[in-house]
């Protein structure tokens, strides 16, 4: 029986027209693609709720996405799909999928570096990568293990270990292929309107902390904790590591009085967080969070699932491990 596919349309670059650049509407876009999708897959377009160039994309408009996706499988028995979806913040969007979904459907998300259509909308662009990853995508979905997956320049990727690493270069993402194993508890979250409405609100600041004295980092956080967000994440050295002296530990408790989750993770792209150095025991007598993510957009995602979960940051400490990553 051939499996049905459920494509949705989101923006970014694939669906750009003109010069400079601009989205395409999307009751002109969807008509057009459908000429050019592949006759032997069973495909049905769909527009997503908020279509936006990515870059401007938001915690909210991932969950509405989410709740299309969970309403397609519930009331049109999909449990295949296709998103399109800008690079900028791709690899934030599949890592948000992946943690509310876990392994509950086939999902793939792909974009383009150059536009499916040329200047003026009315053919194909003469060199564009949009129909190479389309395609790839629409028989990788009905092909690999019910999961989620970034697709992009014949790479099909683990969702959440997926990293834009280049700006304008067809092979734009790296991450774990799909053919590794990688081990990844993770619980379904059913999304409903006031998840939608509490995401608006979702505050997190990933600070990469650099090489200067102590004093100086402890002037930074303490302005950072007058108006402290949600989720403040900390990109140590290393295996993620940072010189810290009393003052700089005592405003990071202070922080999380604030109902601030403080998290360490490494600025480093690829390997994972070490606390075999002493220095790091201050991380755990000062209950700060630990990354066990597999990217900087994976444990975006997780902090967004905390904060949608839980309305404090004892919570959080509580559950932080409830769902593993290895």
């Amino acid at each position: 029986m051939m499996k049905k596919i459920a494509l949705i349309y989101m923006g970014g670059t694939f669906g750009c027209i003109g010069d400079p650049l601009s989205p395409m509407p999307a009751e002109q876009f969807i008509p057009k693609l459908q000429h050019v999708l592949p006759l032997h897959l069973e495909i049905e377009c769909f527009t997503a709720p908020v279509i936006r160039d990515s870059s401007a994309c938001i915690a909210s408009d991932w969950l509405q996405l989410l709740e299309q996706i969970q309403q397609l499988e519930r009331q049109q028995q999909y449990h295949h799909f296709v998103i399109i979806h800008g690079t900028d913040t791709l690899s934030y969007a599949s890592a948000v999928l992946a943690r509310v979904m876990g392994h509950s459907a086939h999902i793939v998300l792909t974009g383009s570096q150059y536009p499916l259509f040329n200047v003026h909308g009315t053919d194909n662009r003469e060199f564009s990568d949009a129909i190479d990853n389309l395609n790839f995508a629409l028989d990788a979905v009905v092909q690999a293990p019910a999961g989620v997956y970034l697709a992009f320049h014949h790479q099909l990727l683990h969702a959440s270990t997926a990293l834009k690493v280049h700006t304008t270069a067809l092979n734009a993402f790296a991450g774990t292929e799909s053919t590794q194993a990688l081990t990844v508890d993770l619980h379904p979250l059913i999304v409903h309107e006031q998840y939608i409405e509490k995401a608006r609100h979702f505050n997190c600041l990933s600070l990469m902390l650099q090489p200067i004295s102590p004093e100086l980092q402890h002037n930074n956080l303490k302005a950072i904790a007058e108006h402290p967000p949600h989720a403040l994440i900390l990109q140590g050295f290393g295996t993620g590591n940072f010189a810290v002296n009393s003052e700089i530990i005592a405003l990071l408790q202070k922080l999380r009085q604030k109902d601030c989750a403080v998290i360490m993770t490494t600025q480093v792209p690829f390997g994972g967080i070490d606390q075999r150095y002493a220095v790091s025991q201050w991380m755990v007598d000062a209950k700060i969070l630990i990354s066990n993510c597999h990217s900087h957009a994976d444990l975006y995602a997780k902090a967004l699932k905390m904060y949608l979960q839980y309305d404090a940051v004892d919570q959080w400490q509580m559950h932080w491990h409830d769902e593993s990553s290895n």
